[in-house]
This record gives C-alpha cells, sequence and structure tokens, in this order.
C-alpha cells in the first residue's frame, strides 16, 4: 500500500502571531515546526503501512525551511519525502496549496499508484480546513474528512472512518483510493527515538518546482490567490477582569458568577 500524507511547516504557536503588510501571516517569529494535527496524519499513514506493508510519502510545500516538516515526518516512519519549493509559491491561499499538493500526488503516482491520501483536520496557523476537501476535488477522489478514527480493509480495498458529530457518531466508508483527514482523537502521534531521527537525516527530500509540476507561476502564490486579508487587528486586551482570591469559597464564587451572568 502506497500513501501520500500531506503535511504542512507552521509557526510556532508559542511565538508572537500577526500578519505582514501584505495580508500573510508573519513566518518570521521564532522557530516553525510541523503542524500539530499533521502528526497526527502521519500516525495514521505510518500505522497502516505496519499492517498492511508499504510506504508512506510525506510531501509539503513552502519555503527552504519548510523541510523541517517532512523531516520530521521521517523521524516518525515515512521512507520518502517531497519538498515543492518555488519563489512564486509565496502568498498561496488555500486554493493554490490544494492545486500544487494534487500536482505532486499525480507525480508521484508516474512512479506507481497511490492508494490512500492522508492529511491532518487543519493546519493551525489559518484552521480553514479546507485543504483536503479541495485536495480530493482535483485528485477525483472520494473523501472522508474529520476521521476521530481509520481504518483500512487492503483485501477488500476500503478505508473505514468514524467521525464524531456534534450529536451523533458517523462511520463513513469509501473505496480506494481516497482521501482522509484525520483529527486529534484519531491516534497518538509517536515520539521519534533517537535511532530514527539519526536514520532521517540520511534519507534524501527530493525537491521539485513549479516546472516539475506543470504548474504556471500566475496559477499560485500572490498572482492565482483567490482570496484576500483585507484587515487585521491584535486581539484587544481583556478588560474588566475579576480576580478571585481563594479563601475556601471560591468555587461557589465561580458558581454564583456564572449562574448570574447566565453562563450556565
Amino acid at each position: 500500500m502506497r500513501i501520500v500524507v500531506c503535511v504542512k511547516h507552521v509557526p510556532d504557536l508559542q511565538a508572537e502571531r500577526g500578519f505582514t503588510e501584505e495580508g500573510r501571516v508573519d513566518r518570521s517569529q521564532g522557530d516553525g515546526t510541523l503542524n500539530e494535527l499533521d502528526e497526527n496524519a502521519v500516525e495514521a499513514a505510518v500505522s497502516i503501512v505496519e499492517e498492511h506493508g508499504g510506504e508512506v510519502v510525506a510531501v509539503t510545500m513552502g519555503p527552504a525551511d519548510a523541510e523541517d516538516a517532512v523531516r520530521r515526518a521521517l523521524q516518525m516512519g515515512a521512507e520518502a519525502a517531497v519538498h515543492v519549493v518555488d519563489d512564486a509559491l509565496e502568498g498561496s491561499d488555500a486554493f493554490g496549496t490544494a492545486r500544487v499538493l494534487a500536482a505532486a500526488v499525480r507525480k508521484l503516482e508516474e512512479d506507481g499508484p497511490v492508494d490512500l491520501v492522508v492529511t491532518g483536520m487543519a493546519a493551525l496557523d489559518g484552521l480553514m480546513s479546507v485543504v483536503p476537501t479541495l485536495l480530493a476535488g482535483h485528485l477525483r477522489l472520494p473523501q472522508a474528512t474529520l476521521a476521530a478514527e481509520l481504518t483500512v480493509d487492503a483485501a477488500a480495498r476500503t478505508v473505514r472512518v468514524r467521525r464524531e458529530l456534534d450529536h451523533a457518531s458517523e462511520v463513513v466508508e469509501a473505496t480506494l483510493p481516497a482521501l482522509v483527514s484525520v483529527t486529534d482523537q484519531s491516534n497518538q502521534p509517536r515520539y521519534p527515538n533517537f535511532k530514527a531521527i539519526m536514520a532521517a537525516r540520511k534519507k534524501a527530500v527530493t525537491t521539485w518546482s513549479l516546472a516539475d509540476l506543470g504548474i504556471a507561476a500566475t496559477e499560485v502564490g500572490a498572482a492565482g490567490a483567490r482570496t484576500q486579508v483585507l484587515e487585521a487587528a491584535p486581539r484587544p486586551p481583556r478588560e474588566n477582569r475579576v480576580l478571585v482570591t481563594d479563601e475556601g469559597d471560591a468555587g461557589t464564587r465561580l458558581a454564583a458568577f456564572l449562574v448570574e451572568n447566565r453562563l450556565v
């Protein structure tokens, strides 16, 4: 079974966050990291391959430091990695991102079929949660999103996911090849040991440009973006905060505050 897992390099959530003058996420504050929800996607892909055999290929797009995201995926058990890097990608929105990732998957299919594409449910720098659906559309694949549980029947060529909705649990099944996005409830990502970290350093990361994927610069980046941030401002500081000093009755006072303000 051949699985492509799409990952993203995002700014550290503990760092100061904001936008640049161009209305783009400011990525200059501190070191970036693999998107936390994409760790669940990598774990899901690696676990499936451990059960059924095959390989996991991690794919990302972004500037030079985005390689860190696929390096982390290699540490977690991916066998190969692809980094799409091109100056023209700067300013790409979700639509441009999906177009590039789809082209990368199709190029990987030149070396053999891809049975499953796995993503995280969202990127924590934007939280738009639309790339999985857009990617499935580009690839013309059935999609099963927001999976809290994921199982594959290799013999029957099907994937089954359980989705936890507000008031119900839903089970969805699709034939392979398919695309699945997973939530943080789907698994507990493994922490790479020293041996895995050292082995990942020796693995090559394949780099592709837009030309390699047959995509024109005008189709992606700021030139091809369909969305634009018109205005952004820092969140205003909280006012009228109530500080409660616990003298043994803090719980009672908190309950009274919640009732008084109709918060329960």
